[in-house]
């Protein structure tokens, strides 16, 4: 009796991806795995025409990623691998992750909260008249603890209010009032959860840096070591006029105190000279001499 053996033939389109993902991981320095949840086709397009000439975003498989690193041989792979998780896209980029980040970030748009969203931050209701006319709605702003008024047949709200707090799940009948507000709250698009770049591994939050803060940084540090050099008397190019002037300043102080005439000294010291003997001639009058 014979037996009948199976044999699986290789996917070519399997392997064709599996091949694709290696040869990205060779040509490019920096890898960065992002994950998909919430980010739609629209904003998929709008990131893959900012990196343009830059990066390769692909949208593959988890197996078939982890098949397609591991063929690459790229070191550290196994954690970078780990993060593999759910549905995610790949970048290939010759940008490092800090600038890829940064390119991720502006391009990150605002859209409606869903049910079971959760508030990125505190999501404020202007006030103000809100366009909507007094009926069932009513009941909604009520429900989310809006103070409201109706005014020529308008919803106004009394005062900013906050619908929603920093952390807290969106209900159905709160995102259906945003909707219909036109707000806006959930900032969504491709976020880095990990980047790889010459076998070191960066965590999306290393790399999720604060350009704004980062500038006010080193403002504060510019402003602080100009004040410290400015102090111990240190001449550069920014700190020269403002030493030239309080030297200028301590001159014109010294000659006053010490008499010295100059141009510069002559108004104080005849002034203060003037004053002092003004106020000799009023002691001497109350003492009754003329």
């Amino acid at each position: 009796m014979s037996e009948t053996v199976q044999v699986h033939k290789p996917n070519p389109k399997k392997a064709e991806t599996v091949d694709h993902v290696s040869e990205l991981a060779k040509k490019y320095p920096v890898l960065a795995v992002t994950s998909l949840s919430k980010v739609r086709a629209t904003q998929l397009m709008a990131v893959r025409k900012a990196l343009r000439g830059h990066a390769e975003v692909f949208v593959v498989k988890n197996k078939l990623a982890t098949l397609g690193l591991q063929k690459a041989g790229i070191k550290n792979s196994e954690q970078l691998l780990s993060h593999l998780t759910g549905q995610n896209a790949l970048i290939f980029s010759t940008y490092d992750p800090f600038k890829l980040f940064l390119t991720l970030d502006k391009n990150k748009v605002f859209l409606p909260a869903r049910a079971g969203d959760t508030a990125p931050e505190d999501i404020v209701v202007p006030a103000g008249n809100t366009g909507l006319p007094a009926g069932p709605v009513l009941s909604e702003f009520r429900e989310a603890g809006i103070p409201t008024k109706i005014e020529s047949g308008s919803i106004w709200v009394n005062k900013d209010s906050v619908a929603a707090k920093k952390g807290a799940t969106i209900s159905p009948k709160l995102a259906s009032l945003f909707s219909k507000l036109n707000i806006k709250p959930i900032r969504a698009g491709l976020t880095i959860a990990l980047a790889y770049e010459s076998g070191l591994i960066y965590a999306g939050d290393v790399v999720a840096i604060d350009l704004e803060k980062y500038r006010q940084s080193l403002l504060d540090a510019y402003y602080s070591s100009r004040g410290l050099a400015v102090v111990i008397g240190y001449v550069t190019k920014e700190t020269a006029p403002e030493l030239i002037g309080k030297a200028y300043r301590e001159a014109i102080a010294l000659a006053i105190e010490a008499g010295f005439i100059t141009p510069e000294s002559a108004p104080r010291i005849l002034a203060l000279a003037e004053a002092e003997a003004a106020a000799l001639e009023a002691k001497a009058r109350e003492k009754g001499l003329q």
